[in-house]
């Protein structure tokens, strides 16, 4: 009988311990995690890979929309690098992919591996013989060599957005060895001759060594438009850039070539291996913040679309930022290890939030995610696993700004959602308006960009563009306009009232600064103007903007003061009598002062309120 009872007291407490755990299961909190979608970070050129027909032969017609496209069974690619032939008759083989891409939306760019051969000279590195570099008397040659590839581009029908100096030229065994200083000497004087934006260095591995003596020589750096870098076993340690941080402002970041983990043949379809490469693209985008993300080969057996032109789980792992975090997106803060092997980054642009999430862990895990300046959400989720590609799941609802997703074991989730249009939020004209939230462009050039003081701006801008910036509450009265601006050149910015050619209530004549990086406030006075009013600025010529704000009306003025003296009486009931007679006109201050009832008209109506006032009927307007 005792030991039964022993028996049942070891039962009894085994169940109580096994209901406990079970408990404590069903009761664990969710991982937490936070997004910010004021807190913005970098502009998003795309996501793509290079096209190489000298080395693999080209994508055919069908395997270009694969790549290209954006719709099922498409991998959304918005970016394409090409290869500069050293062999001019070559260059043809570029144009049939790189053409169908733009016409796609893509951005095109492209990179050298060793100049002509006429242009090259052999020397010993390092004790190892027949190395190739540029010869020193061609270094003119060759940028005319390069931007001759960019007109030959551009005569069929493409467009190059940058082209590249060297590719990996710290890695050139095969191809052009280029020094720091070589390149900073071919920068500083001969960059001049290419008329298009230049990327350097292109390191194979984003070794820092390559690329701070260029961001450190003034002129060399000035002739750079983008640093790109390439991360062929880079730690992520290595991936944050302090001194392109400091230096950087109104340049770009890209990350123009990776393949990773391996290229093993026939490693395209490999999982859960395949996770390493949306935990790669996480930390480019996040630690790194590079704007781009390049793969090697688009078609290869360990690359995004495979020899037969199917999508491999390496490339669902890439459609899960490029298919939905397209160009002109920013990337906001969020929390990027809301735990253990779970990576989390956020974006948003054209009135959606995009949140990617790689959940490494063999088991699932569930993430409480707030979303402060959202409520009540539905969000659309795509998931891959070892089982499926991007299969669209059941919604996610948030309700409050918060939401809550259970993540599948060693999974990748997109989610994304439409927010409430931010130019159908009314904006305060006395708070500052960063130039880059505009809701509306005339113009195929103006570009968001980096500005000095580590923000954005706007900038590319053209005679004859405009920006339009929607529902932008004066309130009770704006008599100022001032803004910072960056100008080399001389030109206006009008500021219109609800279209391009509507009530102009201001011009500001913008002053030359000393540079497109060197930033100065300035204002001018405008017309007043009150309520809420879509505001246009057009431009007659180019300059780059950080902010904007207007300023009200001086307090010290009082509503009736039309001579400016302190004091409302018979004289300024005498100036507004005149005026409404014809007989004279008031200042656009005067002006400003005589609308007594702020209904935005002179008329009779403030002519009897300025008497009544004066009679002592009224103490007040």
């Amino acid at each position: 009988m005792c030991n039964l009872k022993k028996i049942s007291l070891i039962v009894f407490s085994m169940l109580f311990l096994i209901v406990q755990l079970f408990c404590f299961t069903i009761v664990e909190a969710a991982d937490r995690a936070t997004v910010n979608l004021s807190s913005e970070r970098q502009l998003i050129r795309g996501f793509g890979g290079m096209n190489h027909p000298a080395w693999i032969g080209d994508l055919t017609p069908a395997q270009r929309e694969i790549a290209f496209g954006n719709g099922p069974n498409q991998l959304g690619f918005t970016v394409l690098r090409i290869y500069v032939d050293d062999n001019r008759n070559n260059w043809h083989r570029e144009v049939a992919t790189a053409k169908r891409a733009q016409e796609l939306g893509a951005l095109v760019f492209a990179s050298p591996w060793n100049p002509p051969a006429n242009m090259i000279e052999r020397f010993t590195r390092n004790g190892e013989a027949n190395q190739k570099r540029l010869r020193y008397d061609r270094y003119a040659d060759y940028a005319r060599h390069l931007n001759d590839f960019v007109t030959f581009m551009r005569n069929n029908g493409v467009d190059l957005y940058a082209i590249s100096i060297q590719n990996e030229p710290d890695y050139a065994h095969d191809w052009t060895w280029w020094t720091p200083q070589e390149m900073i000497c071919f920068l500083r004087d001969y960059a001049s001759l290419i008329n298009c934006r230049i990327i350097a260095p292109e390191s194979f591995q984003y070794v820092k060594r390559v690329s701070d003596p260029i961001i450190s020589d003034p002129q060399a750096w000035a002739n750079v438009d983008i640093l790109g870098a390439h991360l062929y076993g880079t730690q992520y340690s290595n991936f944050p850039y302090p001194l392109f941080k400091e230096k950087g402002a109104g340049k770009e970041l890209w990350m123009t070539e990776v393949y990773h983990p391996n290229s093993h043949d026939n490693s395209a379809d490999r999982w859960p291996e395949a996770l390493e490469v949306a935990q790669n693209i996480h930390h480019s985008m996040v630690d790194a913040e590079f704007q781009m993300y390049v793969w090697w080969y688009i078609r290869r057996q360990y690359g995004p679309m495979k020899e037969d032109g199917t999508i491999s789980k390496r490339g669902y792992m890439m459609a899960h930022y490029s298919k939905f975090v397209r160009p002109g997106y920013v990337r906001i803060d969020a929390t990027k290890t809301p735990t253990s092997n779970v990576f989390l980054s956020a974006y948003k642009g054209d009135d959606n939030v995009v949140l990617v999430i790689v959940n490494k862990n063999t088991s699932s895990r569930t993430l409480d995610i707030s979303v402060p300046g959202t409520s009540s959400q539905t969000w659309e989720r795509y998931v891959t696993t070892g089982s499926k590609n991007l299969r669209k799941e059941s919604n996610v609802t948030s309700s409050g700004g918060r939401l809550q997703i259970t993540l599948e074991p060693q999974s990748v989730t997109t989610i994304t959602t439409s927010v409430i249009e931010e130019g159908d939020i009314k904006k305060s004209a006395f708070n500052r308006l960063e130039a880059e939230d505009y809701q509306e462009t005339n113009s195929s050039t103006i570009e968001r960009i980096g500005t000095s003081n580590d923000g954005g701006g706007v900038g590319y801008i053209s005679r004859g563009d405009y920006l339009k910036y929607k529902n932008i509450d004066f309130g009770d009265g704006a008599s100022s306009f001032k803004g910072v601006f960056a100008s080399e050149l001389n030109s206006n910015i009008e500021l219109r009232l609800n279209s391009p050619t509507g009530i102009l209530i201001g011009t500001l004549p913008v002053s030359l600064t000393g540079g497109w990086n060197v930033y100065e406030e300035q204002q001018c006075n405008i017309s007043r103007v009150t309520g809420i009013n879509d505001l246009f600025l057009v431009f007659s010529g180019p300059v780059n903007i950080d902010w904007f704000t207007f300023e009200s009306e001086d307090t010290t003025v009082t509503l009736g003061d039309l001579n400016g003296d302190g004091k409302i009486d018979s004289t300024d009931v005498a100036l507004l009598r005149r005026h409404l007679l014809g007989i004279t006109t008031l200042t656009q201050a005067a002006l400003t002062n005589a609308d007594i009832n702020k209904d935005g008209r002179i008329d009779s109506t403030d002519y009897v309120l300025m008497r009544r006032y004066i009679l002592g009927i009224i103490t007040s307007f």
